[in-house]
């Protein structure tokens, strides 16, 4: 029999509402009473704190099939020096999770090689080619918690209502990747100032706006719970917001770079600001805060992208989208939201925890908890170590982020999974 007790480190579990110094108490993998223990080993962490295990419901793992950019062992360490126990992995993978079969080779892969929980979104459509449903029980019976064709999401309607349907009768959440492709391509960023000086193809909000009015009206329609993925737009904020009054299943996330950058940004980092959807404005970068802040959006979630430097250094027409960033997503935001007084630690910890729990509960119970006789995942941090952030700490496999030389107050000590 394991046991271990934590004493003196302040406990901030947004899943009961406590913020205290408590003890924590572990048996064989599991929560429980601290005056049951016998013989526990006994951890002293005054000046930490203790969070339930942080989820990350946007993760591209790219194995197999782009193992130059990343691989599930390099992605899932990195995942675990960021504070993360449970990670959602995104379907963008060759082959694609659109199958029991290519679902259970992912899935042996990440048994062999991961060092967290990796749960596995399977695909809304075949091939992710947006032209055909998959087997939706299929994919519930083979393990996914969720359904996504990130990176894309069927632009055809009736092709997303027959996905919603399928996924309303199982209970699977949809998620979302609002992206009107005749409205974006060829932009590569957005579509304002910034791009004019440029001289870069832009695009426009309405390239979002249009699928997530869309998707948010199939999910009123279809009963469906729609999860929408890296909202970057105000007007996004509002339309979600409404539809959550008149009881739409509607939930969002929101990254850390949609929340700490904005389209100025392109002018400093180049590429590395090369995002989909596009960094937006400063007023939509503070509605997004605002959203986060008052639960409108519940989830941060990281969208870990890995790319190579050589694909990154194509320039801004043919580099690919996106940025690394879930070793770096707690320190950044500690820094730049809880400490500048934008957020409260709980609520950071809750769009962190709970956010994702819930919308992973129907599937994978117990998640974000530090109740009782729930599995016993816990992070630990430190607020106020200060430290700079380099690419020779990162464990990820690519480096193609902004978020290099920053200085950071707060920082991962580390994690307890089962």
């Amino acid at each position: 029999m394991s046991e271990i007790l934590i004493h003196g480190a302040r406990v901030v579990d947004p899943s009961q509402n406590l913020d205290a110094i408590q003890p924590i108490a572990i048996r064989d993998g599991r929560l429980v009473d601290p005056d049951s223990l016998e013989h526990p080993i006994t951890l002293n962490l005054p000046g930490k704190t203790i969070t339930p295990g942080l989820i990350d419901l946007h993760v591209h793992l790219r194995e197999p099939g782009q193992t130059h950019k990343e691989d599930i062992a390099s992605a899932t360490a990195a995942a675990a020096a960021g504070g993360f126990t449970t990670v959602l992995a995104m379907p963008n993978t060759l082959p694609p999770p659109d199958n029991a079969e290519h679902v259970r080779l992912i899935r042996n892969l990440v048994d062999d090689h991961a060092a967290v929980n990796v749960l596995l979104s399977g695909c809304l459509s075949q091939n992710r080619a947006g032209n055909a449903p998959t087997n939706a029980t299929e994919l519930r019976d083979a393990g996914c918690v969720a359904l996504s064709d990130d990176g894309s999401t069927p632009q055809d309607e009736s092709v997303m209502r027959d996905i919603m349907t399928q996924a309303a009768k199982l209970n699977l959440p949809v998620i979302d990747h609002c992206e009107n492709l005749a409205l974006s391509k060829p932009g590569v960023m957005h579509q304002g100032r910034i791009a004019q000086l440029l001289h870069l193809p832009g695009q426009p909000r309405e390239a979002e706006l249009s699928i997530v009015r869309r998707d948010l009206r199939l999910a009123a329609e279809t009963g469906c719970h729609i999860h929408l993925q890296h909202l970057s737009c105000r007007e996004s904020v509002e339309l979600l917001a409404q539809a959550q009054a008149h009881g739409v299943h509607a939930t969002a996330e929101v990254t850390p770079h949609h929340l700490l950058l904005t389209d100025a940004d392109c002018l400093r980092y180049g590429t590395l600001a090369k995002m989909a959807p596009p960094l937006r404005e400063e007023q939509d970068r503070q509605t997004l805060i605002a959203a986060l802040r008052d639960g409108i959006i519940s989830v941060l979630a990281t969208d870990h992208a890995p790319h190579t430097a050589q694909e990154k250094a194509q320039g801004w027409l043919k580099a690919p989208f996106g940025i690394i960033g879930i070793q770096q997503v707690v320190p950044l935001c500690l820094d730049q939201l809880v400490h500048t007084g934008l957020l409260t630690l709980p609520q950071l910890i809750a769009r962190l925890t709970t956010g994702p729990a819930s919308l992973l509960a129907s599937t994978t119970p117990q998640l974000g908890t530090l109740r009782l006789g729930a599995p016993a995942a816990l992070t630990i941090l430190d607020l106020n170590a200060t430290h700079t952030l380099t690419p020779e700490a990162s464990l990820s496999r690519s480096t193609n982020a902004p978020w290099f030389g920053r200085s950071c107050r707060g920082t991962v000590i580390g994690i307890i999974k089962p």
